[in-house]
């Protein structure tokens, strides 16, 4: 502690003393990274928050929303407008029960009323939570994942809002699968460390690469050890066959090709496109229409079976998840860590999804998605549902190297986490850099491209220069009839 600094507050009495918020943006879209059907052009973006307080651990909790550009600018404001049910807050108290931060959040309302429980505001709060329990594994000095699978069961339980659910999924229930969860969870937890989780690739499937880039990316996947590969579909139906052809020849029959649309077709679209894709046996079709339409994924699911259907990543909360399950219309489900209201729903949803015995393979890619996710699958595998067959997490290669903890990958595997927390935390020099718009990357961006902008309203207004005549002289038929100009050069009349 240096001479000026103010003495830590005993840690009985510390404080949660600042939420402060950052708009992250990257320009992925100069290179098409993350492009597909619905989203040709995205910036992959987080809205950032970090938790500070006066204990004097160095202890800080890091949690994001992640957007794809300008949304930026709504999600920044919808955290800070959750500051004031976060400042002052004891820090022990909050970490020692995450779920009392999501009930506040949660039960303001006003802020309700925008939702509830979906879109912008749902999306800040996970944000808010997921960085509470980013502090509270730094505090226990433990990475999340280990965290939660040396959780009491009775503790997670309280941790899950049930309402809504609770048809479907009671505490007790729950109670009773993450007990039998805890059979063999040490052995899990050694094994995890020891060979990591299973990953697939999107890196080679970008809507907007060439068909080469395509070929020589899912070659690379294949000798890195995946043995999945997902492509985006949906923009043109001759496109997807030459694409799917291409990735098939290049992986050969035995590693699965999963499809992913992004929402993109109508019901009956999305049973024709897929069924003229089957002959490169597509493992699933994921996101084949909108994310709100139940009974539509379920029809999709009974038309193009066995092609298997995954959605969830712009699922808003666990009661649209507990109904696609109920209605069986969805295979794989697909949890994100940045999309509903944090850890403490993405409990809820897991287990959910272990009641009906649905294996989940989260989206990630984005920015830290990866680094997020991967400890709620380890968890899933290490201390619920004990295993990872037909289980996989996305993974995209870029990003990782804005953040302290970036994901390690192995023979197409999550290594697990060893540093403590949520592995959410960036590099201080890479907020510097991409906060939007004076970090130093954006400064430079857009003072060059109002340079741009300025050159180009010279050239403009010198082009309609050049065109215009010459004052004094007039148009031609405000000039002395010709004949009275005599002949030109050519000795033609003029």
């Amino acid at each position: 502690m240096t001479a000026s600094a103010a003495p830590a507050t005993p840690a009985s009495r510390a404080r949660i003393t600042a939420v402060e918020t950052y708009d992250i943006r990257f320009p992925t879209s100069r290179e098409l990274d993350g492009s597909d059907a619905m989203n040709p052009d995205p910036d992959y973006s987080a809205a950032y928050v970090v938790l500070r307080t006066d204990a004097g651990d160095g202890h800080e909790g890091h949690g994001f929303s992640f957007t794809i550009g300008r949304g930026n600018d709504v999600q920044v404001a919808a955290i800070d407008a959750l500051r004031p049910h976060v400042l002052g807050r004891s820090v022990a108290e909050v970490c020692a029960d995450p779920g009392s931060v999501n009930r506040a959040l949660i039960g303001d309302s006003q802020l309700r009323w925008l939702g509830p429980e979906k879109g912008v505001m749902h999306m800040a709060i996970g944000a808010v939570v997921n960085a509470v329990w980013d502090l509270a594994a730094k505090r226990e000095g433990k990475p999340l994942w280990q965290l939660l699978a040396e959780a009491e069961p009775e503790w997670l339980v309280s941790q899950v809002d049930f309402r809504y659910i609770a048809d479907v999924l009671t505490p007790e229930r729950a109670l009773e699968l993450l007990r039998r969860g805890k059979e063999g969870s040490a052995e899990r937890a050694r094994l995890l460390r020891e060979r990591g989780y299973p990953g697939y690739t999107t890196s080679p499937g970008w809507l907007g690469y060439s068909d080469e880039k395509l070929t020589r990316l899912a070659r690379e996947a294949v000798s890195d050890g995946f043995t999945q590969i997902k492509l985006k579909v949906g923009a043109d139906l001759q496109d997807d066959i030459r694409r799917c052809r291409a990735a098939r020849a290049a992986v050969g029959p035995d590693i699965r090709i999963a499809i992913d649309a992004n929402q993109r077709w109508n019901v009956g679209e999305a049973v024709e496109w897929t069924n003229a894709l089957a002959e490169f046996e597509p493992y699933w079709i994921e996101e084949p229409t909108s994310p709100d339409d139940i009974l539509g994924h379920a029809s999709v699911r009974r038309g193009v079976a066995p092609v298997k259907v995954a959605t969830g990543e712009h699922v808003q909360n666990r009661i649209v998840f507990k109904q696609l399950l109920q209605a069986e219309a969805l295979d794989v489900l697909q949890i994100d860590a940045a999309r509903v209201g944090g850890v403490n729903e993405n409990l809820a949803i897991l287990l959910l999804a272990a009641h009906h015995g649905v294996p989940v393979c989260p989206h990630a890619g984005g920015v830290g998605l990866c680094e997020l996710v991967q400890h709620l699958s380890m968890f899933d595998y290490v201390a619920l549902t004990g295993t990872t067959e037909d289980r996989v997490i996305e993974y995209v290669d870029h990003l990782h190297e804005h953040f302290l903890a970036p994901v390690e990958m192995k023979g197409g595997h999550y290594l697990a986490p060893a540093r403590p927390g949520f592995s959410a935390a960036m590099r201080p020099e890479s907020i510097a850099e991409f906060t939007y718009p004076h970090g130093s990357f954006w400064a430079a961006d857009l003072a060059a491209q109002a340079q741009a902008d300025l050159a180009a309203q010279d050239q403009s207004a010198g082009e309609r220069a050049g065109r215009e005549p010459t004052p004094g002289h007039g148009t031609l038929s405000e000039r002395e009839p010709a004949a009275d100009k005599g002949t030109d050069q050519e000795g033609d009349e003029t």
